[in-house]
C-alpha cells in the first residue's frame, strides 16, 4: 500500500499517541508518511521534535513545574523542575504529564545527572581510562577508540537522565526524545533543570 493512499485507523494513532505524546495530528501524519509502520512514524516524530526544540534552544525557559513522584508504599519519591517558555504552556496537561513521568524515571532509574554536561570531568576521565582498559589487547586504535566509545554510551545511557530509556516506551525511547516530541508538540523549549531523589533510609 503506498503512503500516500495509507489511512491510518483511529486505533493505530491512539497507539501511536500513547507511545510518543504527540498530538493526535501529527501522530496521524507521520502515520501516513510512514505507510502505517509504527517504529518509523514514532522516529519520524522524535526528529521532527529535536529539529523544533534545536530551534528554540536559546530561547529562555523559566517557567514550568515543580512536580513530585511517590512510588507506592511512600519509600521512595523524587522532585523535578521541568522548565517551559510560559506559564500558559506550564498549566497545561500535556506539559504536567511530561514532567510526572520524568518524575517517575527519576524513581524508578535513578540517574545521577540530568545530561552529559553535569558529570563531573574528573569522573568522565576515570570512565574513560576504566574502558580503555576493558578493551582487548592487539586490538588497532581506531577499533579501540570504538569500543571505548561504545561503552560511554552505555553508560551515559545508565546515569544521565536524557539518555535514559523512558521507562514506558517499549521501543527504546528515551528521555531526551519523549521531551523532544513533547516539545514539538508544545512549540516551546522544554527542558529539565534539576531533580532529587529520595529513599527511605538513604
Amino acid at each position: 500500500m503506498s503512503q500516500t493512499t495509507y489511512k491510518p485507523s483511529a486505533e493505530e494513532v491512539k497507539s501511536l499517541r500513547e507511545a510518543t505524546q504527540a498530538g493526535m495530528i501529527e501522530c496521524r501524519n507521520a502515520l501516513v508518511d510512514a505507510g502505517g509502520d509504527l517504529e518509523k512514524a514514532k522516529a519520524k516524530l522524535a526528529a521532527a521534535g529535536a529539529e523544533k526544540l534545536a530551534k528554540k534552544a536559546e530561547r529562555v525557559a523559566n517557567q514550568g513545574l515543580v512536580e513530585a513522584y511517590v512510588h507506592a508504599g511512600g519509600k521512595i519519591a523524587s522532585l523535578v523542575e521541568v522548565n517551559c517558555e510560559t506559564d500558559f504552556v506550564a498549566r497545561g496537561e500535556k506539559f504536567a504529564g511530561l514532567a510526572r513521568d520524568i518524575a517517575m524515571q527519576v524513581v524508578a532509574m535513578n540517574p545521577l545527572y540530568v545530561d552529559r554536561t553535569g558529570v563531573p570531568a574528573e569522573l568522565l576521565a576515570q570512565k574513560k581510562a576504566e574502558f580503555e582498559g576493558q578493551a582487548p589487547a592487539g586490538k588497532p586504535a581506531e577499533v579501540k577508540e570504538k569500543i571505548v566509545a561504545g561503552k560511554l554510551e552505555k553508560w551515559y545511557g545508565d546515569v544521565c537522565l536524557i539518555d535514559q530509556a523512558f521507562v514506558k516506551s517499549d521501543s527504546g525511547q528515551s528521555v531526551g526524545e519523549l521531551i523532544a516530541v513533547v516539545a514539538g508538540v508544545l512549540g516551546e523549549n522544554v527542558k529539565v533543570k534539576r531533580f532529587a531523589r529520595f529513599a527511605l533510609g538513604e
